[in-house]
């Protein structure tokens, strides 16, 4: 059974050299984004095949873009929360050594809604950022909401786009969403385009099918890392569900703070069932 013994992990985390953090939509829950497997979930209103993979894009374009305008302005709207907060100040050396000492610290998130970043950016401006020399403080592995790329194979232009909405055609459209009734017949002509050839573009997210940014980097800190964080994500998604489990192959061990038990407690250290915005702070001392 994983120990719910906040001062036993406490130790551990003092003794941990190697340091990640795997997050999904849990993390951001608390920000009023939606998560997708949970009570609740986008993928229990919507099928994620007619929607987050690169066929449903070429076969309706429209029925996709509708639904990542409806994200971005969710995420548009969302504010950094306590837990995002609190691996922003974990990734600065001078705080996190203080819990942890001579430790490194990455965040792996699967989150696409630019919360960490913008929790960097705010902790950062306070603090100072992570010197060059420590590894990687984030890797948002499947991508941005707000990249737009351009689908032009000559082109393949990317913007980091913030426009609300990013279309005229798209305003409102985030109403249909939330009724689960998409307008299948929005013009393909009045949809985002690419501000440098004029190609159709897609959200620069990573679909079903697609692979995660900067596998290679992520791999060899989960290969070096003698302690994984999962923080608010069920596990079910692969690459990053696994990284635990090497973790834990590799001698490291595994703490879990989710709002719920789920699949991903399984083989864990240690389980913090509850608001991650609420026990990850409390976790890491900070």
């Amino acid at each position: 059974m994983p120990s719910t013994d906040i001062d036993a992990f406490k130790h551990l985390l003092g003794t941990s050299k190697h340091i990640i953090a795997v997050a999904g939509a849990g993390l951001s829950a608390a920000s009023g984004i939606p998560t997708f497997r949970g009570a609740g979930g986008m993928w229990r209103k919507y099928d994620a095949m007619s929607l987050a993979t690169p066929e449903a894009f070429e076969q309706n374009p429209s029925l996709v873009w509708q639904f990542y305008h409806y994200r971005r302005e969710a995420a548009l709207k969302a504010e950094p929360n306590a837990a995002h907060l609190v691996l922003s100040k974990f990734s600065i050396p001078d705080i996190r050594h203080a819990v942890a000492p001579s430790s490194s610290f990455t965040l792996i998130t699967q989150n696409v809604d630019n919360l960490s970043p913008r929790a960097n950016e705010r902790v950062f401006a306070k603090h100072g950022a992570p010197p060059a020399s420590e590894p990687p403080h984030i890797f948002e592995m499947h991508g941005r909401l707000f990249d737009v790329n351009c689908t032009n194979p000559n082109c393949e232009h990317t913007e980091f786009n913030t426009a609300s909405p990013i279309c005229e055609a798209l305003k409102g459209t985030e109403k249909l969403v939330e009724e689960q009734h998409l307008d299948s017949d929005l013009p393909v002509d009045q949809l985002p385009h690419c501000s440098k050839c004029g190609a159709l573009t897609r959200p620069g997210v990573v679909w079903f099918g697609e692979i995660p940014h900067d596998l290679h980097r992520i791999d060899k800190l989960v290969q070096q890392a003698d302690l994984c964080l999962v923080v608010g994500t069920s596990s079910t998604v692969y690459p990053a569900a696994g990284y635990a489990v090497e973790v834990a192959e590799n001698g490291g061990k595994v703490a879990v703070f989710n709002a719920e038990d789920t699949g991903a407690t399984e083989g864990a250290d240690f389980v913090f069932v509850g608001p991650c915005e609420t026990t990850l702070p409390k976790a890491l001392g900070i």
